[in-house]
């Protein structure tokens, strides 16, 4: 798949990228940790990440796999933000044209072409797959026919600087610091392992035709992303722990808020579909029911 050059060069991209983890080793200059940063910068992880990057812009808005009231979508796409990994037009569309073509050419992070390229270099460096702004409202017309995602695409940036500030003002440097710096490097390198090592090492339950594994370290970490074999298999499924030891923790809070009658429609594989794609030589069960 060719595409048009993408709206952001690669060298903007990887001096962002590089002002960042600068910023996040500051972390380590006497006198910038204070007991009060940590806590922020595990809070604005849980909201940006789990709920930001994993409930609203990937189970959410990707594969809308759930409904929820208006507020709480907005509210997710607004934390989405705060990750600092792009407006959710972006994201989306990209996150689609890898299921579109997992593994192969026109993958934007295809892992054939390294562990490091399908990490962080296909942000930065040469990437034919890298989409133009004509083909992410194409991918996600959903959200670029809306005005609220319009807005939130062109202000992106705007949204973490305000928090910046904010944390300035509230807590000092070592807030900013934690809250900013070190939880977005955090964030990032915990996005990016869904799609370099959960294309690498693991297990697969399901036969999809690519490379896509079940990592528990990495579900561990992102919030149950980690079921990446299980997710390529059902891209629509709420829920990607499929096997009882598979701790899915999005999935819970997706329980919690249909507990609260804030989510709906709620999408999962049938029994038919599980045991469709099964692979023969699994040694525990696939759970068939919610």
């Amino acid at each position: 798949m060719q595409s048009a050059k993408p709206h952001i060069p690669g060298w903007v991209t990887f001096t962002g990228l590089a002002v960042v983890h600068l910023g996040a080793l500051c972390a380590f200059i006497p006198g910038t940790f204070h007991w009060s940063a940590l806590v922020v910068m595990v809070a604005l992880y849980y909201v940006t990440g789990a709920w930001g990057i994993t409930l609203g812009y990937h189970r959410l808005l990707t594969h809308r796999s759930l409904k929820v009231v208006k507020p709480v979508e907005y509210l997710a796409a607004i934390l989405g933000t705060l990750a600092l990994q792009g407006g959710p037009i972006e994201w989306i569309s990209t996150h689609r044209a890898h299921h579109a073509h997992t593994d192969k050419e026109g993958d934007p992070h295809d892992i054939n072409r390294g562990l490091l390229w399908s990490h962080f270099e296909w942000l930065y460096r040469p990437n034919e797959a890298r989409l133009s702004p004509a083909e992410q409202a194409r991918l996600a017309p959903d959200l670029a026919g809306d005005r609220f995602y319009q807005f939130l695409e062109k202000t992106y940036l705007l949204w973490t600087i305000v928090l910046g500030v904010a944390l300035l003002a509230l807590g000092g440097v070592s807030w900013l610091v934690w809250g900013v710096f070190v939880r977005i490097v955090l964030t990032y390198h915990i996005t990016w392992l869904v799609n370099s090592a959960a294309h690498h090492s693991g297990y697969q339950s399901f036969r999809t035709g690519d490379k896509s594994t079940n990592n528990w370290w990495v579900a561990i970490l992102a919030w149950g992303e980690g079921w990446h074999n299980n997710h390529h298999a059902f891209p629509f499924s709420a829920r990607h722990g499929l096997r009882w030891f598979e701790f899915d923790a999005t999935w819970w809070t997706i329980k919690v808020l249909a507990w609260l009658k804030l989510a709906r429609d709620i999408k999962l594989p049938t029994p038919a579909m599980l045991q469709r794609l099964k692979l023969e030589t699994q040694r525990f069960p696939v759970r068939e029911q919610a």
